[in-house]
């Protein structure tokens, strides 16, 4: 697949911002049964770009894990569990087709450089203000409907109230 050159520098500052976070204010959360998902959220997207990701803090309740085992988004044709990782200097998202356990009593943060939902083959660019519908499958919980919040290119995780 060849990319153009506006294409392949949209993606660079696309992932290069994805990987820094400068802290700003706002939150949202949904829980449902044992599981909740706090501070839901994304960057906008440059134009052109066809990925984006997303980001959350997964509180699990109960004295047993759970494990998220999917998620789909009607702005994206595949949405994927992905983790950033780090190896011998070099950065790589890895996806994780398990899954990601949430332990018990404990919680799985989603954020820039670590475990994210990689949101592909996306029908418009993400704008600023937006509510992007993403649906979490868990094994246990079974769907959890939450909205990203689309901020801005350089915008950080919102800080929890």
């Amino acid at each position: 697949m060849k990319i153009s050159g506006f294409r392949a520098l949209s993606l660079i500052v696309f992932v290069v911002a994805a990987l820094t976070a400068i802290p700003v204010h706002a939150s949202d959360s949904r829980s449902v049964g044992d599981l909740r998902i706090e501070r839901p959220w994304s960057r906008v997207t440059p134009p052109g770009t066809p990925v984006g990701a997303g980001y959350m803090t997964i509180v699990n309740t109960a004295d047993e894990p759970d494990r998220l085992i999917a998620a789909e988004s009607p702005a994206a044709g595949r949405v994927q569990i992905h983790r950033s990782v780090k190896k011998e200097g070099t950065s790589s998202m890895v996806h994780q087709k398990g899954g990601v356990v949430v332990p018990p009593a404990g919680q799985l943060e989603f954020s820039p450089g670590g475990y994210h939902l990689m949101l592909m083959q996306l029908q418009a660019p993400l704008e600023q203000g937006q509510r992007v519908p993403v649906t979490l499958r868990f094994e246990r919980a079974g769907r959890i409907q939450v909205d990203l919040i689309v901020r801005s290119l350089t915008a950080g995780p919102p800080k929890q109230d």
